[in-house]
């Protein structure tokens, strides 16, 4: 005070002093009040909702360049549950980290400076009880979270399974299956439970069971020493209430801390599980979100080449073998076969889901493994045995490839692909929901709502997967004859196990086993009386071909 005032040119002046002291309690209280929020609030959470964007939109990328083959193993269910977790997880994690944890760790720091000062001996007992307490602490928390990543696995597999129940209700009904499906869901559900309470959280309460004895044995050994001392008159009544105060507030911040880090470690396991789901390798195709506004613009002819292709999902099982055929321009080519014959991975191929092992494959000349890859996929398009359907209206089904398609251009594709028969039965036209996957629309429908969409943007080459292998006769045909008025416009594949629907291809080439095996038109390979003569007489006497 004596700085103070000789800094102000004030003497003892008690008002001078009155009116100090309140200034620095106004400062402390009112000036503090509505910016501490800010420091406390909004800092750590700008930063954390920040975070969780980021973080979304890195997963979103990660998702959507994920290679095939990680669909056909883990269902959205499981990937979504994973995703959500872990994205949930970093956001509430890190503002409880910044906000409480640290701070609380630089007040136990600083507790312990002052102790230091007061009574070095007591300060050295703090340390090591809390260096002993630090690292048991840290090392049952590591086992801890071991269990903690089992039990996220064992969550992902429920969840996963829930979803198929919702994504297959109907053939659950139809199977009258439902309480099978409620009793293994129980099972798990209760597994979950056993695990998480008598494994996990058993043993966080024994952690902090041995964490609370330490501390208040800490505590009453300093209030022995320090009451010991006081009475011997080693240190005075005064030393000793203060060393016991700064001592207990010490110990007092440990349990707090131990609360935080048990968060953390449960909430660990969902983070690191996302830390790996973004390490995943992505797929051949991963630049294709890098430079959206880079895209090269192709056109071509559709002659397509492929040059003894070679390809197997193990490298030690091939599944196409020297394939060696030749698409021209606006030809229609049909691929025939057996299950498992190669016929749908041979398009895969030709999209560059994956690549050939050996040979190439050509597109008016080029190889198209040296095209940018979102440019040359948009001069495809394929429609799938199932339709893929988003939630929403017709008309935004219909223009999802071209956006920017006319109004002339929409009412074309749906004569072609004859959706104009049905949407005048929808209750609002193009504006009708259709629903989850396209509940409110029938199969055939669904189809035509593909080959609609396909032929909206305007491909060189236009492939049919199987377009018509689940449809009854009336949808089939109605399919047909919207591909009759599609082939010879542009380059044409077509995957069919149905032999009728091939019969006006300009060239049927016979898979089997990996291998092309025959080619010609109808009237040539029935004329040989080689595979595609048997298949035909198969299906023509009504037997099953697989």
């Amino acid at each position: 005070m004596e700085r103070a005032a000789a800094f102000s040119g004030q003497t003892n002046d008690r008002e001078f002093w009155l009116i100090f002291l309140l200034g620095i309690v106004f400062l402390v209280t009112v000036v503090r009040a509505p910016i501490q929020p800010w420091l406390s609030g909004w800092f750590h959470w700008d930063i954390a909702f920040k975070a969780r964007r980021d973080h979304t939109v890195a997963a979103i990328s990660k998702i959507l360049t994920l290679p095939l083959e990680f669909y056909d193993e883990n269902n959205p269910g499981r990937i979504s549950g994973r995703v959500a977790r872990g994205l949930s997880n970093h956001t509430w994690t890190y503002p409880e980290v910044a906000g409480q944890m640290i701070p609380k760790m630089i007040r136990v720091v600083g507790i312990f400076v002052m102790i230091s000062l007061v009574e070095w001996r007591i300060a050295v007992l703090f340390l090591i009880s809390f260096i002993c307490i630090l690292s048991f602490t840290v090392k049952n928390l590591t086992h801890l979270i071991l269990k903690e990543k089992r039990l996220e696995k064992y969550e992902e597999n429920t969840e996963s399974r829930t979803s198929e129940i919702v994504t297959n209700i109907k053939t659950v009904k139809a199977f009258a299956t439902e309480s099978a499906e409620l009793e293994r869901q129980s099972r798990r559900v209760n597994n979950e439970f056993n695990f998480l309470n008598y494994r996990i959280h058993k043993g966080y309460t024994q952690l902090f069971s041995w964490q609370r004895l330490v501390i208040e044995s800490s505590v009453f050994m300093v209030l022995a020493l320090t009451l010991w001392a006081t009475v011997r008159g080693q240190i005075s009544l005064g030393h000793f209430v203060t060393t016991l105060t700064v001592s207990s507030m010490a110990y007092a911040e440990l349990e707090p801390i131990s609360q935080l880090a048990e968060v953390f470690a449960r909430r660990y396991a969902s983070m690191q599980r996302l830390h790996e789901f973004m390490q995943l390798p992505v797929g051949t195709d991963a630049a294709i979100l890098d430079q959206p506004a880079a895209v090269r613009h192709y056109q071509f002819t559709g002659k397509l080449h492929f040059e003894a292709v070679k390809f197997g999902y193990d490298s030690e099982r091939p599944v196409l073998q020297n394939i060696n055929l030749l698409i021209q321009p606006n030809q229609t080519v049909a691929l025939v076969g057996r299950s498992g014959s190669g016929k749908s991975t041979l398009v895969k191929l030709l999209f560059r889901y994956f690549e050939p092992q050996s040979g190439r494959i050509l597109i008016d000349g080029q190889d198209i493994r040296q095209l940018d890859v979102t440019g040359y996929r948009r001069r495809l398009a394929i429609v799938h045995q199932e339709v893929d359907v988003f939630n929403g209206t017709l008309l935004d089904n219909l223009l999802y490839g071209n956006p920017r398609a006319t109004a002339a251009e929409l009412e074309s594709a749906c004569e072609i692909a004859r959706v104009d028969e049905f949407i005048k039965l929808l209750p609002q036209g193009y504006k009708t929901i259709v629903g989850e996957r396209g509940v409110r629309l029938s199969g055939g429908q669904r189809q035509r709502l593909g080959i609609a969409r396909a032929l909206l943007v305007n491909p060189d080459v236009l492939v049919f997967d199987e377009a018509t292998s689940s449809l009854d006769y009336e949808s089939e045909r109605a399919i047909q004859l919207a591909m009759g008025s599609i082939l010879g416009t542009r380059t044409t594949i077509i995957i069919a196990h149905r032999l009728s629907t091939v019969r006006e291809a300009d060239q049927i080439v016979v898979l089997d086993q990996g291998a092309i095996v025959e080619v010609g038109n109808h009237q040539q390979l029935l004329a040989q009386q080689g595979i595609y003569h048997r298949l035909h007489r198969l299906q023509e006497t009504g037997e099953l071909l697989v």
